[in-house]
Formats: structure tokens, sequence, C-alpha cells
């Protein structure tokens, strides 16, 4: 019995050093925008593949070789398909179908489907290449064997809904589910004996219960990874996030290793923030005192190229001046065929870059890359195929004296979006007059320069944080950071303007979206405003062009990366309306000045007289927090109301618009003293203002304190927070009282609303234990269970931007 509770002991010991290590639920390693954005979802960076912020693999690999031992410091390998009977994931294919139920033996080899129409996969709705829009579709597809001594079958499927599929008449999988995505199935050991040499047939049926539908099958070989039983793992000694990197800290042996991955996301200078480079640094030094001869290997998978693994992709090797450079795309090239959520960029090229100096480059297979590197016997190139792998070698002379040898990884996407129908080059070939090798060549050139200033700035951005709301707020900051800015794309408009463009990331894919730029404008108006106008010009734009012709602005231009118009299902009124005059009084109170409203301002005029007529008792209507269901009589949509006729009348004062001030300044705090009357629930304000037992974040108020408008009397925020306190759960404050999940962006806007860093912390505490104990491994998500942490929703956004409400405060007031 003693030894068993010596056992649970050292667990609990050895999970407490876990915790201990953890930093993040996900860790930024390669943030440049929504697509070219490559992330750790473990603790230890050598536990698990790296992945796309949607969980996909994009695999970065990285093993150290010294004294002839190899150690594994980034990344693992997964599994590994080969594709034997293709999906239209690369390559349509023809089969027969039928959306009328067929007689009896229809998933039999020897059926007879001449009847049948014949149409190319995949069949579904949308971007499919067979149009189905009924409840029920029919599939049969005939493929030839010559090998039926197969190890490893699985289906590869991509289905919505239910499914009942067979292989040669026998049932080989049925669900009552959709998948989403692709997925590999393994197939039965027993059943896989019904495949025959020559002629066989998959046939499936699949019923549309609700959504979309999609239906496309192939099958893939699972092939094992080699056993590479002589590498060893490195030790990870530590992991360090700040604004710009993360650093992390390995011993191989003899050898420290510190590997550092600086995305350089300065917004006061664009160019820079545009060029879509990262730079990976590998700093060798002997821990022994003594000399060793180590090498570096580092890999990166084409799938960074591709949407899924199963497109072909073409790879080569060059040189540019200095640099020798691997280059990789997929052959298709669907540049902006494709829109959607869970989707990943399939256009362009992937580039992997060293000065020629440094080390050698080539192109392998996946299956063959990591045991090339250890035998030292590279195989032959191959031009085209699936998921190969980009390798560089960097060879060391390692001494007690560290010494640095850094890869440049990049992304050209060509075309970057589609805007109103015209397609925009990305910000930093906005004229046409780069090319991404001047780019991969100015990065290795301004590498000292470059990393002298994101070494400054986290150390500027970090004590600023860390004076405004402590150690917690400050590290809370520097993970988010890169996180906001890389869910956006920066492009120039045609008529010339800044279009800073946020995809709205797990969520629903929209472009652009107003009550996204809404929570992500903080960090923005700190750093650079003119960002933050690059976030509102498209909706400008929208309504000013005519293209958008109600009283209020869209919700989004479009689904990423196609920014034509709105597609979002529904309008919210008064919810975009208020962000946008808002935003527009806070850029204003940050510049000094109003130059911004006055060349929008009537378009402003209609919002803000939209808002008089509509904004005080809103109607029955989503807001931002659109999960949640319509509500009418919101009352928290009411203060954003208020406070954005409150930043009207700021704005009219500023611009000399005497009679618009002398209207908007006082309606907008007789409305306040009437949502106090109306909302008052006795120790708080109601959700709504007919429901007195039901209780909400009143986060909206954040911005009468912040643009100093004093519309609201400081005794609401009191009363408000008051009550919030004793609310809290183990993981936050639930977002109101109809359910116990929360929104940590608005959280930390509730939490800026107190006057004292003690009621500050209070709030902050539990999202810092979100961040260190959920069990969602995953980019910041921004919607969670204040019970257990866990993700309710969306992951990777930019609203995590808004976190840095207090610094905007402080910046502004001094407080």
């Amino acid at each position: 019995m003693k030894r068993f509770f010596l056992s649970l002991g050292l667990v609990a010991a050895m999970l407490s050093a876990s915790a201990q290590q953890r930093k993040a639920p996900a860790y930024p390693l390669i943030t440049h925008d929504p697509y070219f954005s490559i992330w750790s979802f473990s603790d230890h960076l050598n536990a698990e593949p790296t992945k796309h912020w949607t969980g996909t693999n994009h695999a970065l690999s990285g093993l150290i070789k010294v004294d002839q031992q190899v150690y594994s410091f980034l990344g693992k390998a997964d599994k590994h398909f080969e594709m034997l009977l293709p999906t239209a994931e690369g390559k349509s294919y023809t089969a027969k179908y039928s959306e009328k139920e067929p007689a009896a033996g229809w998933e039999k080899t020897d059926y007879n489907d001449q009847s049948w129409k014949a149409g190319n996969a995949p069949f579904g709705d949308s971007d499919a290449k067979t149009q189905w829009k009924s409840d029920n579709l029919w599939m049969r597809r005939e493929f030839n064997l010559d090998n039926i001594d197969l190890k490893g079958l699985n289906l590869r499927i991509n289905h919505d809904d239910n499914i009942d599929l067979f292989l040669n008449g026998v049932k080989v999988y049925s669900c009552n589910c959709w998948t989403g995505k692709y997925v590999n199935i393994p197939i039965d050991e027993k059943i896989k004996g019904v495949l025959r040499k020559g002629k066989n047939v998959i046939a499936a049926h699949v019923k549309n219960t609700a959504g979309g539908q999609w239906l496309d099958v192939g099958l893939a070989v699972e092939k094992p990874a080699a056993e590479l039983k002589s590498v060893l793992m490195a030790k990870q000694n530590n992991v360090t996030i700040n604004a710009t990197q993360t650093i992390y800290q390995f011993s191989a042996g003899k050898v420290d290793l510190e590997l550092t991955f600086t995305s350089p996301l300065l917004m006061d200078n664009l160019d820079l923030v545009a060029r879509p480079v990262s730079y990976v640094s590998f700093k060798l030094k002997a821990n022994d005192g003594k000399k060793h001869n180590a090498q570096v290997y580092f890999g990166a998978s084409t799938d960074i190229a591709t949407n899924n693994p199963a497109q072909e992709v073409e790879a080569s090797a060059y040189r540019n001046g200095a640099l020798s450079v691997l280059k990789a795309g997929t052959t298709a090239q669907p540049v902006l065929k494709k829109k959607g959520d869970d989707i990943r960029i399939d256009w362009g090229y992937m580039y992997v870059a060293v000065a020629q100096n440094s080390g050698k480059q080539y192109v392998t297979s996946s299956a063959n890359a990591i045991s090339s590197f250890i035998s030292g016997k590279v195989a032959a190139t191959p031009a085209k195929g699936n998921s190969l792998t980009l390798a560089t070698v960097l060879p060391f002379s390692v001494g007690p004296i560290a010494t640095e040898k850094t890869v440049l990884i990049g992304y050209d996407d060509i075309e970057s979006v589609q805007y109103f129908g015209e397609n925009l080059k990305p910000w930093w070939n906005r004229k046409n007059n780069q090319t991404i090798d001047k780019q991969l060549t100015l990065a290795n050139n301004e590498y000292a320069s470059v990393l002298q200033k994101c070494d400054a700035f986290n150390k500027q951005y970090y004590a600023a944080n860390l004076k405004v709301g402590g150690k917690g707020y400050a590290d809370l900051l520097d993970l988010s950071y890169r996180q906001a800015i890389s869910a956006h794309k920066l492009v120039e408009s045609p008529q010339g303007e800044i279009l800073f463009l946020s995809k709205e990331n797990f969520s629903n894919g929209s472009i652009n979206t107003v009550d996204i730029t809404y929570p992500s404008a903080p960090l923005f108006l700190v750093y650079n405003p003119d960002l933050l106008k690059g976030m509102l010009n498209g909706i400008f734009y929208y309504s000013e062009s005519g293209k958008w012709k109600k009283p209020f602005p869209a919700h989004d231009i479009g689904t990423y990366p196609l920014a034509n118009g709105q597609t979002y299902g529904e309008d919210m009124p008064v919810e975009e309306a208020g962000n946008m005059l808002i935003l527009t009084a806070a850029i204003a109170k940050v510049e000094g000045n109003a130059d911004y409203a006055k060349k929008h301002w009537k378009t402003l005029s209609i919002w803000a007289d939209y808002l008089s007529k509509n904004g005080f008792d809103p109607a029955n209507q989503l807001c931002t927090d659109d999960f949640a269901g319509h509500l009418a009589r919101n009352t928290n949509l009411s203060v954003k109301a208020i406070v954005a006729l409150g930043g009207y009348g700021m704005l009219a004062a500023q611009l000399g618009e005497k009679e618009a001030a002398a209207k908007y300044t006082p309606m907008a705090k007789e409305m306040a003293k009437k949502w106090m009357e109306m909302a008052d629930a006795g120790d708080h304000y109601a959700l709504t203002f007919d429901l007195k037992n039901t209780w909400s974040q009143k986060y909206n108020l954040v911005w009468d304190k912040v643009l100093k408008l004093g519309i609201f009397p400081e005794t609401v925020y009191k009363k408000e927070i008051n009550f919030y306190l004793k609310k809290q759960n183990a993981f936050g404050l639930p977002l109101d009282s109809r359910k116990t999940y929360t929104k940590s962006d608005w959280i930390l806007w509730t939490a800026t609303l107190t006057d004292n860093r003690a009621d500050f912390e209070k709030f902050l505490k539990p999202i810092n234990k979100f961040v260190l104990e959920s069990p969602s491994r995953v980019p910041l998500n921004d919607w969670h269970e204040t019970t257990n942490g866990k993700q309710v929703g969306f992951q990777a956004r930019s609203v995590v931007g808004g976190y840095a409400i207090k610094l905007l405060d402080y910046q502004l007031n001094k407080r």
C-alpha cells in the first residue's frame, strides 16, 4: 500500500512539473497572415508535428547530430499515407451517381449502372464539381487493382451527412455524422479481403439531414515511418514567448541549442509587417567546454503550400544572390479559388533560404527526409509529388563560445485577396515592383538590425504591460500579440487606401467583420491607428460606393479571401453602427484630431441617425455575441449605441459641427439616465430591460471610460464591478446569466472598468489560469467554459488584440 501511495505522489510531482513547463495552450512559431501561420500545439516542441492554426499538419522538423549521435528537437514524424485511389483533393475523377433510390443490389460489383448519370467528383453544393442539392445521393466508383496484398488500407473520405459505404458490396463504413474535412479511416483487416485483382467498386449512399452536402471518397495506404531507434529526444529545458519571438532551449548531449522563431511584426514599419519572411535561428554552444562537430537538420513540409496533403506539389532549388533557395507550390495553382473557414492556401509558393556558405539544401520525400540526414545519403530529388520535404543541413564547429546560423522561411501568395472583383497583390508588392527573391534578400541583409529592433520592442512592450497590469497581464499580452496581427492580411485598395483585412478564424471565415474589428482594435490603437483605419476602410467603401445601401454598416465584406460583399446571413444593425462610430471616435482620440472622421462624416451621420432612432431599446436581433442567439431589449447593446452617440457628439465638437454636437452629446447623456432607470435590478443592471432577474457583462461601457466621454457616471461601473466579483468561476466571469461560458476579451474590457489594481487582477487571474490549464490545446480561443476551461469555439482570432484595452487606457489617461 505504501508503494501505491508513493507512486501516486511521483505521478503528482511529474504532473506538477509538467504544468510548470506550460506557458501557453499553443505556441506561435511562424506568424504572418491567416494562411502562413504555423504553431506548436504541445509544451514540448519535439512531442508533436507542428500545425497550421486550424490543426492541420504544417510540419517543420529539426534534428541535431552531435559527434554522430542524432537528437530530435522540432516536430515529430506523423502517419504518412500514399494514395491508392486518389480523391478529388488533387485531381477530379468521374463516378456514376443517382439522386433517385436505385433497385436492390446497387452496391454490388455486377450491378448495371448504365442508367445512372456520370459526374466529376466531388459531389455537393457550392464549390463541388457536380452539384448535389437533393436529400439523397447514391454513388458508384469503379477502379482496377493489380496488387491486393495491401497493409494499412484506409478510406480517404469527406462526407456530409449520414453515410453507408460499401467495397465490392460489403459494408465497410457507416456513420450518422459528417466529417467536415478529409479523414483517413482504417478498414477492418477481415473486410480488406474483399478487394479483387482487376475491377472493384466503391459504392456509397449519403443522406443530407441539414446544412451542406458533400461526398468524395478514395483509398489510401498508411506507410509507417521508418524506425529511428537511434534518434534520441533532445531535452527541452525552457521556452520563452515574447511579442515577436518564441525561443526554445535544448540540451543535445554535450551541446546546447537555442532555437528562435522570429516573426518581426513591428507595427511602426508596415513594409516589415507585410514582408512574408520569418527567421529560424540556431545557436549552438558546448556545455562541456570542449569542441564538437555538429550538424543541424531543418525540414519544412510542402504541405505548407497546400490545402490538403493529397494535392500534387512541385519543388525546385536555385540560387538568389548570396542565398541558396528551395521553392515549392501546387502544380494546379488555383489562385483565389477557395474561400471559407477551415481552409489553407494552395496557391503561391513557399520558400526556404539560407546563406550559400552556411549549409546545403535538397528536396526529398517525407518518408526519406530524416533517414537521409541520419545516413548522410540523400535520395534522388523528386520534382513532383505529395508531401515532399524542403531540407536544409547546417554544419557547425561547436565550442564554448556560441555560434549561430539562420534559415529564412517565406511565402509568396502572389494574389492575396479579391476586393470587389479585383485581385490585390500583397502590400509588399502593391506597386508590382517587388519579387519574393528581393524580399528574401532584404530579410537576410537586415537580419541583425531587425533582430535588434525586435529585442528592443519586446522589452519595451513587456515593461509597459507589466507597469499597467502586472506580470500576469504582461505574459498574456506577449502571447496574444502575434496572433492578433497575423489574423489579418495587409493590402492596398484600388483607391490607394490601407486595407488590413481580418479573417474570422474558426467562427465563420468572414473577411473584414466589423464585430471582429471592434474587439481587436485596442492593440492597433496603441501601436498604429493606421492599421485600424485599414480595418474600417473597406466597410466605409462598401457603403460610400453605393454597393451597400442600408442605413447601417455591413457585418462583413465577404468570406476570406473573397471580399466582394457581405456573405453573413443576417445584419447586425445596432452592433455594427455602434462599432464603427466608437472606433472612429477612438482614432480621433488617439491621433488628437478628427481628420479621419471628417473624411467619412456623411456616412457616420447616417449611422448616428439610425442609432438615435433604433439604438436605445434594441429590437430582437444579433449582437457580436451572436453565438448566444437573438435577444431583444439587450442592455449591453443599448450601452454600445449610447456610447457611440456620445462618440459622435465628441467628433462633431472636434469638427466644429456645433448643431450635431449640441444634439447628440445631450441625447447620449439623457439616454444614459433613462438606461440606468430601466435596466436597474437592485445591486446590478439586468441583461435586458424587461428581465430583472438576469445580468450580463456591460463591457461596452469601457469606451465611455477610455475615451472620457462622460456619458455614464462612474457609479454605474462600480455597481457592476461589485456584482461581477460575486459571479466569477474558476476560469473567469461568465458572459451573462444565461450560460457559464465566457469571452476572455470581454473580461479584460470589464476588468478595465475597475478603479484599482487589486480588483483588476481578480478578473485577470482566472484568465491566466485558463491559459495555463485549459485542456484545449489550440491557439488562444476567446470563447471558453468558465467551469473547466474548455474551448467552446473559436481559435487563433484577432480579437485577442482586445486584451490591450488596459494598455490603451493607460496611454490615453495615465491610469
